[in-house]
């Protein structure tokens, strides 16, 4: 089938269809890591996007029933070089593309994505439509037009009722955004008991199970758009150990007064470094974000920056001087190093038994 995709500059590539035949709107963004198309794409942060992977061949070792950072494929559509049709994977149950049409996801390969990724580095993360329907690209360029991307989807990608992960551990109560499966995984090796919470639940009801600890969790959209959840966050505020990641970084941090702000293409990758001010030591990390702290606005009198980007110096970590909580803006449980980062998981055990 025919493939395409047009940026809301007017930039036009035509490539082969494959996955679903559908046509769906969403920001499209880049991803530089090499490996994790699968992990990428059911991760519930990259809910609304339209992913271009700049790694060249996708699909050589299929689709595992193991991969999966949640029960859905969440991106809006995915845009790759190559496409591989013979996956080599003893834990492969299909390809790709065999995928991708069962969850409906429409993409297209036979384009070039360093292209692409060149022009969102220049101007930024954008609006875009993908089909592989039969569509001219009047009629594209008009639904795209008469389309409004959403920025709130952390209020309807998590959990929608109190789920329950018994352990012998630390009692964890987990306010849900959209949170990977790799992070319940982190919690639950540490034997953690874990109750996770839906969005827009109250911090009565939160510490109403008496846990011992409280994680935020990452997930799509503006955290401005989060109005419910950053409330709620004041309110847990000194009465438990708190430990956010990525979207639960940046509603901690606006919980204490700070403010975000949209980077101009975001981080998504495996390689990004970043270092701990505090170990002196830097860290090979995973991203997945489009928004970042503004330090500006940081009460560094309460709250320690304790993390930076070595890129471009953004926020990557903050914590409280006096109060246990901290968060981190990367994905510890993405595992580049592969293990290097899992001592913030450590740290929050740690920061529950000292309660």
């Amino acid at each position: 089938m025919n493939g395409l995709l047009i940026l809301e500059d007017g930039s036009v590539y035509k490539g082969i269809g494959f996955g679903a035949n559908a046509t769906k709107v969403g920001e499209l963004v880049f991803n530089t890591s090499m490996t994790g198309y699968q992990r990428m794409l059911t991760d519930p942060s990259y809910c609304g996007q339209i992913l271009n992977l700049t790694y060249p061949l996708i699909g050589n070792y299929g689709i595992s029933e193991v991969d999966y950072e949640s029960d859905k494929i969440h991106a809006f559509g995915v845009v790759i070089r190559d496409l591989s049709i013979r996956p080599s994977n003893r834990m492969s149950v299909m390809t790709f593309s065999e995928w991708l049409e069962k969850m409906a996801i429409p993409a297209v390969h036979s384009v070039d994505t360093r292209d692409i990724t060149m022009r969102i580095r220049e101007h930024g993360s954008m609006k875009a439509i993908i089909t592989t329907e039969d569509m001219t690209l009047a009629d594209a360029r008009k639904l795209m037009e008469e389309t409004t991307l959403r920025d709130d989807y952390m209020k309807e990608v998590g959990c929608k009722e109190v789920t329950r992960f018994e352990g012998n551990g630390k009692k964890v109560a987990i306010l849900d955004f959209g949170i990977k499966n790799g992070i319940i995984d982190r919690l639950r090796r540490r034997d953690c008991d874990i109750t996770m919470y839906p969005y827009g639940t109250s911090a009565e009801e939160i510490l109403s199970s008496n846990p011992d600890g409280i994680f935020l969790s990452n997930g799509p959209g503006d955290p401005s758009e989060a109005i419910e959840g950053v409330e709620t966050v004041k309110e847990l505020i000194g009465k438990k150990p708190i430990f956010g990641i990525c979207m639960g970084h940046q509603i901690l941090s606006m919980a204490l007064g700070a403010q975000t702000y949209k980077l101009k293409f975001g981080h998504r990758g495996a390689n990004h470094g970043v270092i701990d001010n505090a170990l002196d030591k830097a860290f090979i990390t995973s991203q997945n974000h489009s928004f970042a702290v503004d330090p500006v606005t940081v009460d560094q009198e309460h709250v320690e920056i304790t993390h930076l980007n070595l890129n471009d110096g953004t926020v990557e970590g903050i914590k409280h001087r006096h109060l246990p909580l901290f968060s981190v803006q990367y994905h510890p449980e993405g595992s580049p190093g592969p293990n290097d980062n899992d001592y913030l998981f450590d740290q929050f055990i740690d920061l529950m038994g000292r309660k």
